[in-house]
């Protein structure tokens, strides 16, 4: 299999990369932390390269590119560890396209691609944990419309967003709707998350909503595993940078009068560290060519792919700590913002554990085919 990517999408990446480098150092990010944990200036920048409208098509004003485009711009984007949720754009744009009617489409899509409308998926509920399929929020038909209410947490910028992508019971079957920050019955708190980013509990009462489809288990599998996938190739990003910047750390470091790198037993950490930051890329490029998959083996590609990089996501932070020692856990120090921003990815989406579970039943099922 040829693994090489095409000019326009190593173009893409050098384009991503130098913003990375120039346009959002660290400094800038304690910033945007310091000030609340989202700038919606950094996010109209992003949307100025483009990336807000990378699953939107050509005819509604996006770029019409897919999951291996996705990866390469996620990649460089968890090098800087950039806090603004572009992936959570993908996510709603990747629903919205491809479920929605038409009417929703025109109305939504445009703006979501020229940065114009922040869209991002309010799914989670306290008592789901990462389940799916649970979900007590409830929407009621009014007139020609809809009326959703429930609460939703950790919503990525939900106090920033101008809408949310809403999974809600309908009539008994589980439905996704859009609704706006701004509609009557909305209600936000937002508070700092882990990262340095930022999230914010949604509670909705009798809040009117728009109907994407009536499918809404369907098209919320496919929202996450859109999620997970970039979350898979952001990761290799922050971590790859995680290994850059400890390396460089024991070239300069000195014990007994010689760099820490010098060190057989500190080398092999170093190893082990790069061979769990390949194996998380192997399942990263795993992810994101599988995306399009069938439901049954997207499903399981995901679950596979979320699982090896929890547990390189682990290894890499907590040796990167290790290795740099007391200096490896100060604030001001950016291996420790690293250090966070792994830990958090590692339970987004769901956790290791609860990847490894998916595994071990759809392994279950699967034999349960051939027995």
């Amino acid at each position: 299999m040829d693994f090489d990517f095409s000019d326009d999408q190593q173009q893409l990446r050098d384009a991503v990369a130098k913003w990375v480098e120039k346009g959002y150092s660290f400094e800038r990010r304690c910033g945007i932390t310091a000030a609340g944990g989202f700038s919606r200036e950094a996010y109209n920048e992003l949307a100025e390269l483009g990336l807000a409208g990378l699953y939107v098509s050509e005819d509604d004003g996006g770029l019409n590119m897919g999951p291996v485009e996705g990866m390469v711009v996620m990649e460089q984007l968890g090098r800087g560890m950039v806090l603004e949720p572009l992936a959570q754009t993908l996510v709603c744009c990747g629903v919205i396209g491809a479920y929605a009617g038409a009417d929703v489409k025109a109305a939504w899509l445009p703006g979501m691609a020229s940065g114009e409308k922040l869209v991002v998926l309010a799914h989670q509920e306290r008592k789901a944990r990462y389940r799916a399929d649970v979900c007590d929020t409830v929407a009621t038909a009014a007139g020609d419309g809809w009326t959703v209410s429930g609460t939703k947490h950790l919503v990525p910028a939900g106090d920033q967003a101008d809408a949310f992508v809403v999974p809600a019971m309908a009539k008994g079957r589980m439905a996704l709707f859009v609704v706006e920050r701004g509609a009557a019955g909305v209600a936000t708190r937002g508070y700092l998350t882990q990262d340095g980013g930022r999230a914010a509990d949604v509670t909705l009462t009798h809040s009117p909503a728009t109907l994407i489809t009536t499918d809404g288990q369907t098209a919320l599998a496919h929202g996450i595993d859109i999620g997970i996938a970039a979350l898979c190739a952001e990761a290799v990003g922050v971590m790859d940078q995680t290994l850059a910047i400890t390396v460089d750390y024991m070239n300069t470091r000195k014990q007994f009068g010689v760099a820490i790198a010098t060190f057989q037993a500190l080398r092999h950490r170093v190893a082990d560290m790069k061979m769990q930051l390949e194996l998380a890329r192997s399942m990263s490029y795993y992810a994101s060519l599988k995306l399009n998959a069938p439901t049954d083996e997207r499903r399981r590609a995901m679950a596979r792919a979320k699982y090896q990089l929890g547990t390189s996501m682990r290894f890499v932070g907590q040796q990167a700590v290790q290795l740099h020692g007391g200096i490896g856990v100060t604030d001001e120090y950016i291996v420790s913002h690293c250090f966070k921003k792994l830990t958090q990815l590692e339970l987004t989406w769901g956790d290791t554990l609860h990847h490894l579970g998916e595994v071990s039943a759809r392994m279950q099922d699967t034999a349960g085919v051939f027995a």
